[in-house]
């Protein structure tokens, strides 16, 4: 008998550990459910380094999925332009490939980062391919979306290039929609109040 407990949890424990590992390789650190912000989470960069989204405390965020192959794929273009307008007051995009939508964005990190400097010239923080929905739900993305953790802006993301702007304290204060341009007065006057 006591063998068998010493087998069941050695088992346990193994399997502890292994959780554990396979959620520090895929830049999860934090459940949805512990997170009070979105500085709770730390996530792995387009190189494959790990990053603490509370290193981007005390500037206005905008926290956007993007895929390459989408009919959206051109707002990369103002993204660029609204990070480049605003960066020196304080302002951030960070940008969250996922591949969630008709496969549009089917590539890997390192063709992700080619793609998107080649074509779009981004410079904005670019993050490693995440899942933005479904069972395989990034805690990041858990946590914007459930309406219990963002009650103001919370629900699923319904296409790629989907915004979420977060104040210098870690709130989330706006959402856009994919149709919604980022150079669009919207989402520009929006910024603007935050950095205020």
């Amino acid at each position: 008998m006591k063998n068998r407990i010493i087998k069941v949890s050695a088992v346990v424990a193994c399997v502890t550990a292994l959780a554990y590992s396979l959620s520090m390789a895929s830049g999860v650190t934090s459940k949805s459910g512990d997170a009070a912000s979105v500085y709770d989470f730390k996530m792995k960069n387009i190189d494959g380094k790990q990053v603490s989204l509370s290193d981007f405390r005390g500037h206005v965020t905008l926290i956007v999925n993007v895929a390459s192959r989408c009919g959206f794929t051109p707002q990369y273009e103002g993204l660029q332009k609204l990070y480049l307008k605003y960066k020196d007051q304080g302002f951030v995009i960070l940008g969250f490939p996922a591949n969630n939508f008709m496969g549009q964005e089917p590539g890997t990190d390192e063709e992700i980062k080619t793609f998107c400097s080649a074509k779009y010239n981004v410079t904005f923080p670019m993050f490693s391919k995440i899942s933005v929905k479904g069972a395989d739900m990034h805690p990041l993305y858990k946590f914007l979306t459930d309406k219990s953790t963002n009650p103001d802006f919370g629900g699923d993301i319904k296409w790629n290039f989907n915004k979420f702007l977060v104040d210098k304290n870690g709130k989330i204060v706006a959402r856009f929609e994919p149709p919604v341009k980022p150079d669009s007065d919207q989402v520009v006057q929006a910024v603007e109040k935050a950095l205020q």
